[in-house]
């Protein structure tokens, strides 16, 4: 919780915020009440995809020289994933390396707060310039949540519903029993569904902390979806509708070629009634796309790398040759 914050802080010399601007409207008064009395400077990022390029990175790196940011300074990450992404690396490579802690605001980024990805956009590829960088402390308190806008929390709940379909069916089943329209998202049932996803990456990233095997199993659907978000522009789709379309694709090519029982048909139905966009945009051609998705990290020798499932909650990485997975594009 927030109030939780201030006893963390007092051991540094100063505190570096990295937030946005839509945050210094809405929560920036509410965290300062949190704040003990300690040196404190606040970079204002741009909101979305825009804070995590070279350019901003490079000023977050010149506005921490410029205020004398040492070694014993603390970033805090107060945002969404994309102010997490951008602080956490800042945080890694700012004299090699000084302390971080994370205060997300979004669902997406209480799942993504988890686990020490960071980094920044290239504009060949999504986050591909980046480290591994745990922090040091994570404070969650989902006072925050109560401001998210309907779409924000659709592209959240994208992947609540991955970590169910990769890890638990049950799960799964009992967010569609739960949630039938996205009014029905409210603080309790969110506060569990957040605790599951968060020790199910949680229960991954502790046996395999940078991505060298089963990590990779986070990314169901993110294969697709890193190269829709980069051909539609960084910001046009959010993370989470690029997932969704990927889980529902990814699906598709898990269930042609590993044949399981899934209640396809309903499971469209469900998520079409929360309002998501499942189809692949007329606009994105396979060959642009499969450009995108040749530059992904899971990339083997030029050929994209999907992560498939064998059944519900059983998943593994697979090459795929381009003729199949155009098929079902």
């Amino acid at each position: 919780m927030l109030e939780n914050l201030k006893d963390h802080l007092t051991q540094f010399s100063k505190l570096w915020i990295i937030t946005n601007t839509d945050l210094k409207e809405l929560h920036l008064d509410t965290l300062a009440n949190h704040l003990p009395n300690i040196d404190t400077h606040i970079y204002m990022a741009p909101n979305g995809e825009n804070a995590k390029t070279f350019e901003i990175y490079q000023d977050c790196i010149s506005f921490g020289m410029n205020h004398g940011m040492d070694r014993h300074s603390v970033v805090l990450a107060f945002g969404g994933g994309a102010i997490g992404d951008l602080a956490g690396f800042v945080a890694a490579t700012y004299m090699r390396g000084i302390a971080f802690i994370q205060l997300p605001t979004t669902i997406l980024a209480h799942d993504s707060a988890v686990g020490g990805k960071v980094g920044i956009n290239h504009p060949l590829g999504k986050n591909m310039v980046g480290a591994f960088k745990q922090p040091d402390l994570v404070i969650y308190d989902t006072q925050f949540l109560a401001t998210l806008s309907i779409r924000e929390k659709r592209s959240g709940f994208a992947e609540i519903i991955k970590h169910a379909i990769i890890s638990d069916p049950l799960f799964l089943q009992e967010l569609i029993n739960e949630i039938k329209s996205l009014e029905d998202l409210t603080a309790f049932p969110l506060q569990r569904y957040l605790k599951k996803g968060i020790e199910t990456k949680a229960n991954i990233v502790k046996q395999d902390e940078v991505e060298k095997d089963i990590r990779s199993y986070l990314n169901f659907g993110h294969t697709l979806a890193h190269a829709l978000e980069a051909e539609a522009g960084y910001g046009e789709l959010t993370h989470g509708e690029a997932v969704l379309i990927g889980i529902v694709y990814t699906l598709n090519l898990s269930m042609h070629i590993y044949p399981f029982a899934f209640p396809y048909e309903s499971f469209i139905s469900w998520i079409e009634g929360l309002g998501y966009e499942w189809k692949i945009p007329e606009n994105c051609s396979f060959e642009a796309i499969l450009e995108w998705m040749v530059r992904d990290k899971k990339s083997i020798r030029n050929e994209p790398v999907f992560v498939l499932l064998q059944d519900l909650g059983s998943p593994l990485g697979k090459k795929l040759i381009k003729s199949y997975s155009e098929k079902l594009f």
